[in-house]
C-alpha cells in the first residue's frame, strides 16, 4: 500500500545518518512533493515493512515531523499531514471575521450556554459585584471543516439578558452590537503556550499533550468590560504574525 498510494520507497542505508533521520527526510519530501494537507500517513505497520526499518525508528521520525509541525496525530486515528497553518495578525476581530478574511469558511458549534454566579476570576475582570450572574458560554470554532479552537467565555447576565436566545453559532460580536447595542472596541489580550488536557484534546481532535496557543482576553465596549474569554487554539493549524519597529 505504501508503494502505490504514496509513491516509490526510497532507500534507507546503514551509514553516518541515523535511519530514522532518512526517514524523516524521506516523508518530508514526500509530504513537500504532494501528499495533501490532513490526509492519513501509511501507519507504522506499513512503513516498517516499506523501509525496512524497527518501530523505534518510524517513531523516532514521526515525532520530528510532528514538532516541526509537519504532521500531527489524532489520538486513536492516525498521523496526518498537517495543513498550513493560519497566519493571524494581533488586531481586534471575532473569529467569523478572522477566519474570512483568510478565505476559510468559519463555523461554530455551541457546546454549553447558561448563566451562573460568577467565578473569582471573571468577578475581578468584569468587575461584577460577588453575586453578580453571568453568562458561561462554551463553543467550538471550525475553520475549513476541522477544529481550530476552543472558545470558553463568561458575559454579565444583567447586561446582556436573553443572550441564550440569540444564535451563538454566529458572530458574538455582531449580536452584541447589533441587539444590545454594545459593540467591543477595545480589548487587554495575554497568549500563552501550553500542552492540551484531555478535554481540551477530545474537542480539539489532537492529543493529550499537543501544544495549544491560549488566548486570554478582556474586551469593552467603551469603558463597560463585556467579555473574558479564554481560547486554546490548535498549535499545528495557527500561528501568529507581528510587525514590530526598531526604537529611537
Amino acid at each position: 500500500m505504501a508503494e502505490t498510494t504514496h509513491g516509490a520507497v526510497a532507500a534507507i542505508a546503514p551509514g553516518p545518518v541515523p535511519k530514522h533521520a532518512q526517514l524523516r527526510a524521506i516523508l518530508l519530501q514526500k509530504v513537500q512533493s504532494g501528499w495533501p494537507a490532513h490526509t492519513p500517513i501509511p501507519s507504522e505497520r506499513e512503513l516498517m515493512a516499506a523501509y525496512g526499518v524497527s518501530r523505534a525508528t518510524v517513531r523516532e521520525a514521526i515525532r520530528a515531523l510532528v514538532e516541526e509541525g509537519t504532521l500531527y496525530t489524532v489520538h486513536g486515528k492516525g498521523t496526518f499531514v498537517a495543513g498550513q497553518r493560519v497566519q493571524a495578525s494581533l488586531h481586534l476581530a471575532s473569529f467569523t471575521d478572522d477566519m474570512r478574511r483568510r478565505g476559510l469558511l468559519a463555523a461554530t458549534i455551541v457546546r454549553h450556554v447558561a448563566q451562573v454566579p460568577a467565578p473569582a476570576e471573571v468577578r475581578a475582570a468584569l468587575g461584577l459585584a460577588a453575586d453578580a450572574p453571568v453568562w458561561a458560554v462554551e463553543r467550538l470554532r471550525m475553520a475549513g471543516g476541522a477544529p481550530m479552537a476552543l472558545e470558553r467565555g463568561y458575559y454579565p447576565g444583567t447586561l446582556l439578558p436573553g443572550l441564550d436566545r440569540h444564535d451563538l453559532t454566529r458572530s458574538l460580536y455582531t449580536t452584541l452590537s447589533t441587539a444590545y447595542q454594545l459593540p467591543i472596541d477595545h480589548a487587554e489580550q495575554t497568549v500563552w503556550a501550553e500542552a492540551a488536557q484531555d478535554a481540551q484534546a477530545e474537542a480539539l481532535d489532537v492529543t493529550p499533550g499537543a501544544p495549544l496557543l491560549v488566548f486570554q482576553r478582556t474586551s469593552r465596549s467603551g469603558d463597560t468590560p463585556i467579555e473574558y474569554v479564554t481560547s486554546w487554539y490548535r498549535g499545528d493549524r495557527y500561528q501568529i504574525h507581528t510587525y514590530l519597529e526598531g526604537g529611537p
